[in-house]
């Protein structure tokens, strides 16, 4: 089940006293599908660093009843594995590691007793994604639509109450753009996962719940989709 997200007085903070983020008040129930979209720089990954835990901020991020940024650095890194999957846009993979082991890294940092059940989940999603013949390459032979895929696999494989991605489609072709769109809602839906994608796709955006619009740093439009 996915968890609920409540924002209050959300600012990030840039250098030289910018403001990269202002978000005075955002809920979200459990299980929702969101897209965020917007022109490049405007705030879209900074949101979703923001919700991972990965930037320092002000204000509030209530995930459940986890107050995100009263956390120690220890303990929000805890919190992260647990119970966030995240897909990012320059993918973050390990080349000296073949698909299969990235795509089941964060096994390791789960207790022992889920380990080969996470590593199977894993094996299952690079096959769902085209990659099962392949998982043994390493990545750094792999094209970028290929590293897209085994990052994907890695972020559903870890089944968290949360998935966070950053322009999931951006690397693949239209056709295998669509097949991960549909595992992604489908995930989503399923499992009552929480899901907040950044895409300028708008055959993902208008697969979601709901999409909102970030413009230099704020919070221009929030509208519910047909979907």
């Amino acid at each position: 089940m996915g968890l609920p997200l409540t924002i209050s007085e959300l600012v990030v903070p840039g250098g030289k006293g910018r403001v990269l983020l202002s978000l005075p008040k955002l809920e979200l129930p459990a299980g929702a599908l969101v897209g965020v979209r917007g022109p490049s720089g405007a705030g879209k990954s900074t949101l979703l660093y923001a919700l991972a835990g990965l930037l320092e901020a002000e204000g509030s991020i209530r995930w459940g009843e986890t107050e995100l940024l009263r956390l120690g650095a220890e303990r929000r890194t805890r919190f992260r594995a647990d119970n966030i999957g995240m897909i990012f846009q320059d993918f973050l993979l390990f080349e000296e590691l073949d698909a299969g082991a990235n795509a089941a890294l964060t096994a390791l940092f789960r207790p022992r007793r889920e380990r080969a059940a996470m590593r199977l989940r894993a094996s299952k999603r690079l096959s769902a994604l085209g990659l099962g013949d392949h998982a043994g390459r390493h990545v750094s032979s792999f094209s970028g639509g290929e590293r897209q895929r085994v990052a994907i696999a890695r972020a559903m494989a870890a089944e968290a109450p949360v998935l966070l991605a950053d322009e999931p489609t951006a690397s693949l072709d239209r056709a295998s753009a669509d097949r991960l769109i549909d595992d992604l809602v489908h995930l989503a839906r399923d499992s009552g996962t929480t899901l907040i994608a950044v895409s300028h796709d708008r055959h993902l955006t208008d697969r979601m719940d709901r999409v909102m619009t970030i413009t230099d740093g704020a919070l221009l439009g929030d509208e519910a989709t047909a979907a």
